[in-house]
């Protein structure tokens, strides 16, 4: 520059100035546009943040007056529809009302007022806090009580005679419940007017308000004053839809928290960005500070699950990953939890898939709380989840975790005007000191969660090197039970049933049986559970039928009974291929049975009673099989019309025993025999048995004393000779 001339000198250096004057000056504006657009996304972030916290309370404190009024349902009615207090509340017993109602509101945590009402709405007991009272329900109770009374009280034969709702008393605000007293069956043989009525009440105390806020995670929850306006509030109104009270409680702010936090160092990044800027005078810095943030972003869409808000299966395994590759370095442990829930499917299909997707919401808010921050939650599939961590102490650690995530399920999922409850099985696997990859580690918690469901589930189970080898044997016997039914490989053969008085042969029960190539015969308590959880079900049921009824065309004058798994009751071609098989035997549909058993028809009841109206309307006749077992309710025999009940040889071994054995089967069949159903006898095994069965009034019998499972060509036999090897027919 100095050998230019010195005007010229000046001109530049005026230019220069004059330029980063402009560059400066655009420089700021563009800094003060930046400032205020990121401190207003700061604060509308901070905002949202803070309305969805509140949303989020809201939500979860609608659910905690919920449960908090279906726990005090749930033990209504436990207490009303009980067949003790049917007995002794209509029997006049005060020692034993007292007893079990009145005592019980003493230091309860589930009702804390007991009343017995008869259908005149005269107070036969009334007690509180475990001392009797002199109140009335018109003096104590708001008007609302008398709807709830009257709900249970007008209910219909197919209405549960129960109603609960909050009602104002004159101790403060409570949950109330009102059932009839009744039998666990339902059943009550008592006029309208002799009826009587149980009451509970759950005060919603200082106590108790307290236990929710520490339980829902709701700090400073309270009862709004009078005339009080909060931010946060829960309307709790009774069953006139009057406003009885309202919980408050302050809100959390968290994104003013943040809010607060950051801006300092918002402040700080706008200096340095700015520095930057002066320094450097790159004008593309924004574009490529706007592009990171945007691939940030979508890494993080690309690792999340839209619909629970965690890690997704991708995203799992990177932070599984990284947790692995840190425990090698720190000598600690990778534990991992892999869940499944158990029942969720039913509710898919019950509710629809919106009350499922609000469902997998429900669960991964409550496990988020249950983990904390120091453990990796994730939803890898449909229904199952995954937590791993790194610890020191890997016993408690999955102890103390698995017994939490239990608990949790052990509750029901509250979900708009539905109760959803399901459980869940946990598999465990472990890393000690890294020595696992992460996708071994997956695989072995995967086995270990299908082990407990297959065990029953709700459980916690830990991978053991043995399950490496079940699986292996499982999946080897699946392709060759696979293989079998494609090739027509697997038998049928054919057990007795006879008539109980004469002792003749009337049918027959078709079942499965495999001789596995190169192995020998294979139990069908071990390849049918293969089939039903694969899907082969469906081939192996209809292969059966087919070959069965090929088979009765020889033998006119009997009938046939054909097992059915819930896996094809559930297939919507059930009823069209078990059509396809009597017009391709042809077959007259009046001589076959479908037996099933009752699991299907609780879980879904209303499909249930579609198919079986379907399957009536081509002519076969369906029996509830297994009687004696489960819930073994006779009313499923009336709800679902069945043809014939078949009482399992568990009943009739008891019989042995004498006793009350005898007078439960024969009270069983008598009920049976008084709706017109009749009634076949599994597991016969002694002539004793027999008789018995026939004079309890069974009418067909079925067991080892007249024949194991065997060929069609020694049924054939029989049915010829019309007599069983061996057995003399008694009519005594």
């Amino acid at each position: 520059m100095r050998f230019l001339p010195s005007r010229f000198r000046r001109t530049v250096s005026v230019g220069r100035r004059s330029a980063v004057t402009s560059m400066l000056f655009a420089f700021a504006v563009v800094v003060a546009l930046v400032t205020i657009f990121i401190l207003t996304a700061l604060d509308r972030i901070a905002d949202y943040a803070n309305r969805a916290d509140d949303a989020r309370s809201r939500e979860t404190m609608v659910g905690a007056i919920r449960t908090f009024e279906s726990q005090l349902h749930a033990t209504l009615n436990d207490y009303a529809a009980w067949d003790d207090a049917a007995r002794f509340v209509y029997a006049g017993d005060r020692e034993w009302t007292v007893s079990n109602y009145g005592d019980m509101t003493v230091n309860s945590d589930l009702f804390d007022t007991a009343l017995v009402m008869d259908a005149r709405r005269n107070v036969l007991m009334a007690y509180q806090d475990g001392a009797p009272v002199a109140w009335s329900p018109s003096a104590y109770f708001d008007s609302s009580f008398w709807t709830l009374f009257e709900k249970a009280y007008s209910a219909g034969p197919e209405a549960v005679p129960e109603a609960t709702g909050f009602v104002r008393t004159e101790k403060g605000l409570a949950a109330v419940g009102v059932a009839l007293v009744r039998q666990k069956s339902g059943a009550l043989n008592q006029p309208p007017e002799d009826r009587r009525y149980l009451v509970f009440a759950r005060h919603l105390d200082e106590a108790k308000i307290r236990d929710l806020a520490e339980t829902y995670v709701i700090e400073g929850l309270r009862f709004a004053g009078a005339g009080e306006a909060a931010p946060n509030g829960v309307d709790i109104r009774n069953a006139h839809d009057t406003l009885l009270r309202q919980f408050v409680w302050p809100p959390r702010l968290p994104g003013d928290m943040g809010y607060a936090q950051v801006r300092p160092l918002v402040y700080c990044a706008l200096a340095m960005v700015g520095l930057f800027f002066l320094l450097l005078f790159v004008s593309g810095s924004n574009t490529l500070n706007r592009l990171k943030a945007d691939e940030a972003a979508a890494r993080r869409l690309a690792m999340s699950d839209r619909l629970s808000g965690l890690l997704n299966r991708a995203g799992f395994f990177a932070a599984l990953d990284g947790l692995v590759s840190a425990s090698r370095r720190d000598g600690t442990d990778v534990v991992l939890l892999y869940l499944d829930l158990d029942g969720f499917k039913e509710v898919n299909d019950a509710y629809g898939h919106g009350t499922g997707d609000r469902l997998i919401r429900g669960v991964a808010a409550g496990l988020k709380t249950l983990v904390g921050d120091e453990a990796t939650l994730a939803r890898v599939g449909g229904d199952e989840f995954a937590i791993a961590l790194s610890t020191g102490q890997v016993a408690k650690a999955v102890e103390s975790l698995s017994d939490r995530i239990l608990c949790f399920f052990d509750e029901p999922f509250v979900i708009g005007e539905r109760v959803a409850t399901i459980g869940t099985s946990i598999g465990v696997a472990i890393s000690p000191q890294g020595g696992v990859s992460g996708e071994e580690l997956v695989r072995h918690a995967d086995m270990a969660m299908y082990h407990a469901k297959e065990t029953g589930g709700g459980r916690a189970e830990y991978y053991r090197l043995e399950m490496d080898a079940e699986r292996e044997g499982r999946n080897l016997l699946e392709i060759d039970l696979r293989a079998a039914i494609e090739q027509s490989e697997l038998h049928v053969v054919y057990q007795p049933v006879v008539d109980a008085k004469t002792w003749r042969l009337v049918g027959v029960e078709a079942l499965a049986r495999w001789n596995r190539k190169g192995h020998g015969p294979v139990s069908p308590d071990i390849f049918i559970p293969i089939a039903e959880s694969t899907g082969l079900i469906d081939q192996l049921g209809i292969y059966v039928l087919h070959r069965a009824c090929e088979t009765i065309a020889g033998w006119p004058e009997l009938r046939l009974s054909v097992n059915i798994s819930p896996g094809q009751f559930r297939d919507p071609a059930f009823v069209a291929h078990v059509g396809a098989v009597f017009r391709d035997t042809r077959t007259d549909p009046a001589r076959i049975t479908l037996e099933m058993t009752e699991g299907y028809f609780i879980q879904n009841p209303e499909r249930a009673r579609a198919a079986l109206a379907k399957l009536k309307r081509l002519g076969v006749r369906i029996a509830l099989d297994d009687f004696g077992v489960g819930f073994s309710s006779v009313g499923y025999l009336r709800q679902f019309g069945f043809d014939r009940m078949k009482i399992d040889k568990s009943m009739v071994h008891a019989m042995d025993d004498g006793g009350r054995a005898v007078d439960m089967l024969q009270a069983t069949v008598a009920l049976a025999r008084s709706l017109e159903i009749p009634v076949t006898a599994e597991g016969v095994e002694t002539k004793s048995q027999a008789l018995a069965l026939k004079r309890s009034g069974c009418d067909e019998l079925q067991g080892y004393l007249f024949g194991k499972p065997m060929s069609a060509e020694e049924i054939n036999t029989i049915y010829r000779n019309d007599s069983f090897p061996g057995v003399t027919v008694a009519y005594g």
